[in-house]
């Protein structure tokens, strides 16, 4: 296996309704580039602290999500729509779907960014809460990671990793000039240069194209 020539860094949220909308764009630079670029995902933590869902915040986020998915062609389930957004017991936390991601990576290098696709498919379209540890094991157990293990990890997760890594995540995002999530950073020989996304929105093979024409050439 080849060694990839460049990093692209997303600093996301699971729970980032705009990051939902960006993910066709990230699967297919992972799937078209994955031997010449490296992915790192940096969560940042939009929801730090648990958040009890009003009817007005679910009425912005059903507004955001329309725009979204009308920009994005990402689709929003009723299961979410109509269930999740519609129950006032809904809590919004970052923190266990961020560590999920985490455990995920600790058992395999290469889980991160399919654990962090699951989640937000579980969230949007399933309607699951995905901050409950069950839940975020059953989708580990999806993607192929041992259930057990993973509830092992994901506790060491948010016991001793998960808090660093959020503030990591957001040390980046203001040393790029980041303005939320998501932000895109690619990183060739140690030089960060911020990746403008909006315009590729529905468009991923386009978003691909501007990727591979910064990249180094291939000899």
């Amino acid at each position: 296996m080849s060694t990839p020539l460049a990093t692209l860094h997303y600093i996301h949220d699971p729970l980032c309704g705009w990051c939902y909308g960006a993910q066709p764009l990230v699967s297919a630079a992972v799937a078209m580039l994955g031997d010449r670029l490296a992915l790192r995902l940096h969560g940042g933590a939009l929801f730090a602290e648990p958040q009890e869902l009003t009817p007005s915040m679910a009425e912005h986020i059903v507004r955001a999500d329309e725009r979204i998915e009308q920009i994005s062609g990402q689709p929003f389930g009723d299961a979410y729509t109509e269930g999740l957004l519609a129950e006032q017991s809904t809590v919004l936390y970052s923190l266990p779907p961020i560590a999920a991601i985490l455990a995920a990576e600790s058992l395999h290098p290469e889980a991160a960014y399919p654990m962090l696709a699951a989640i937000q498919n579980a969230h949007y379209q399933r309607g699951l809460r995905v901050v409950e540890h069950d839940v975020l094991t059953e989708l580990a157990e999806e993607i192929g990671l041992p259930g057990t293990r993973f509830a092992e990890a994901l506790e060491s997760a948010l016991a001793h990793d998960v808090i660093e890594h959020v503030q990591a995540s957001r040390r980046l995002l203001g040393d790029v000039g980041g303005q939320g999530f998501p932000t895109l950073v690619l990183e060739i020989g140690g030089a960060m240069q911020l990746l403008t996304h909006h315009q590729d929105f529905g468009r991923p093979d386009a978003f691909v194209e501007r990727i591979a024409a910064r990249l180094p050439a291939v000899h």
